[in-house]
């Protein structure tokens, strides 16, 4: 008979305690410059400039969108109450998937809770095991993430590098294949040119995942970098978006083929076993994107003050909002961009493992809504904390 439980040998004296290690790590990464500290912001305005959220059209703030999360709160209430398969979709949400087709210009559209399950749910439901997928090295977290838990073999090739890609899909010996990359890396603000990578794909017969969480509201006149290289209605482009970055909301989306969507809606564990998005933030997204459609020179205006941040710190143009200043160590950046916050000026410093060592950086974000008076501020402040 199996033993009992109470009957097995206690573990005191022959284990170390499970959270001694904790202490150890921590210190470590102390001296390291790699310890996070959550800092919470005041509600209402305030006097720090913010270079460092992913609001690049100003939309958070905007009283059209905050109409339509209000709208859609008083409509709908609080919560979605359920899963999407349940009672977590609303006709809000049907009219948002729908926007969000329309401005992409894709067939069709999903709305997950964030971009990182729409990521967690593109990849996993449409690979597997007999599905190579060929993965860009600069993918954010949520890809790498949705790599591993889709059971598929892994390629992960340099940054932007087609030849190894294509190298990688030639020798494969699975049926299927998938590439998935970014439209806009999130770190280095880079646009990968995809209609070149959208012909890799064709002719090795495999998917194309492009998460364009970085350039929709910017890129193809805020209808995402993907709409601008022509690609988005192919049938083999399956393109993820966030809400949380230029729309100003919260969730995200996959935008493609019926087919795509039908096999997410059946087969995606991160939608299916997920609540819904709140209805506030389907509201607000649903006015963003109406903004969007009909202002066009918002996403044209972030990156010129993209470019101005640029010119500043002396770092060349980005084809995005998206403005990195590489320091190098992990300290010495964690360091000046503490400079700058005490200074009244918040950036984003992002070190290992979000960044490959030795590359730690400063993420300046543009906005379209940036006055001129808030870049003469940055460029005084940037001056005071730079080395002479």
């Amino acid at each position: 008979m199996p033993t009992a439980a109470e009957d097995l040998p206690a573990g005191e004296g022959r284990w170390p305690d499970p959270l001694a290690w904790l202490g150890v790590a921590a210190a470590e990464r102390a001296a390291a410059g790699l310890h996070r500290t959550l800092r919470p912001r005041p509600s209402g305005q305030c006097d720090e400039l913010d270079l460092a959220s992913n609001d690049y059209l100003g939309l958070a703030r905007d009283e059209r969108v905050l109409a339509g999360a209000a709208a859609a709160l008083a409509g709908w209430g609080a919560g979605a109450t359920g899963s999407r398969l349940v009672t977590g979709t609303t006709e809000l949400h049907a009219e948002l998937e729908q926007a969000l087709a329309g401005l992409t210009g894709a067939p069709a559209a999903l709305v997950f809770s964030s971009g990182y399950l729409a990521n967690l749910g593109a990849v996993t439901a449409l690979a597997g095991p007999d599905c190579l997928i060929v993965s860009d090295a600069g993918n954010h977290a949520s890809l790498i993430d949705a790599c591993r838990l889709s059971r598929s073999p892994v390629v992960v090739v340099s940054h932007g590098d087609r030849d190894a890609a294509a190298r990688a899909l030639a020798q494969r010996r699975e049926p299927r294949a998938m590439v998935v990359l970014e439209a806009v890396n999130s770190t280095d603000g880079d646009l990968l040119p995809l209609a070149d990578w959208h012909a890799l794909a064709v002719r090795f017969a495999a998917l194309l995942v492009v998460d364009d969480a970085h350039g929709l509201g910017v890129r193809g006149a805020g209808r995402g970098a993907v709409a601008e290289a022509g690609i988005a209605a192919e049938p083999n482009v399956i393109t993820t978006l966030t809400l949380s970055k230029a729309l100003g909301s919260q969730g995200g989306a996959v935008v493609g083929s019926q087919a795509v969507i039908d096999q997410l809606i059946d087969r995606a564990r991160s939608f299916i076993f997920d609540t819904g998005l709140n209805p506030a933030a389907a509201g607000a997204a649903l006015a963003a994107v109406r903004i969007i459609a009909a202002e066009p020179a918002l996403a044209a205006s972030a990156l010129v003050r993209a470019g101005e941040l640029a010119a500043i710190c002396g770092v060349p143009a980005t084809d995005s909002a998206v403005v990195p200043v590489i320091i190098g160590q992990a300290l010495p950046a964690f360091e000046r961009s503490v400079a700058l916050r005490e200074r009244g000026v918040r950036v984003g410093c992002f070190r290992p493992p979000s960044v490959p060592p030795g590359t730690a950086r400063l993420r300046l974000s543009a906005r379209a809504d940036l006055s001129d008076a808030d870049l003469r501020r940055f460029c005084q402040t940037w001056q005071s904390v730079s080395p002479s």
